[in-house]
């Protein structure tokens, strides 16, 4: 196995995005076509109001958002808006959307072990945002895994809002 691999089994698998053209079309087709548990109603984001960076730096970029728990692993539907993004760049690659990144969580008091494994296996940090319930981080793992990887560090609160989003689906 090689060395990302062997970092990411050390992980629990947590969630899927995708990122897509209509939100509301794809949460439409994966509820009534599909059968995908009930999705909350879209968010908009801000990068700037979660501090979340882009290439180093806090940029503009909204993106409307929602994510469901389908008993096994969440599936989050990101719908980019305007501005710049980890996001914006992967629907302007693939217009018509699709699976962007895959991520991996574990506790807190791991996240700098795993992200500082990843950096020194030279994978290239697109993102981070620092937020109550977690620190994410994505790289750009494209080329490995033709998806990005994002490494979420659960704290005491996030586990909490984990199982509450757990039941409410």
């Amino acid at each position: 196995m090689n060395d990302i691999n062997n970092t990411i089994a050390k992980l629990e698998f947590a969630q899927i995005g995708w990122v897509v053209p209509d939100i509301h079309t794809a949460v439409k087709f994966l509820g009534n076509t599909l059968g995908v548990a009930v999705f909350p109603q879209p968010e908009h984001v801000r990068a700037q109001d979660l501090g979340m960076t882009y290439y180093g730096k806090v940029v503009a970029g909204e993106w409307l958002t929602t994510q469901t728990y389908n008993g096994s692993t969440f599936i989050e539907l990101i719908q980019p808006i305007s501005g710049q993004s980890i996001f914006h760049d992967y629907l302007a690659k693939y217009p018509l959307g699709g699976t962007q990144h895959l991520a991996f969580r574990l506790p807190i008091n791991d996240f700098s072990q795993i992200t500082g494994d990843l950096r020194k296996q030279k994978y290239t940090v697109i993102s981070e945002v620092d937020h109550p319930i977690a620190r994410m981080t994505f790289f750009d793992t494209y080329q490995t895994l033709g998806v990005a990887t994002e490494i979420m560090g659960v704290t005491q609160e996030g586990w909490k809002a984990i199982e509450q989003m757990k039941k409410t689906n």
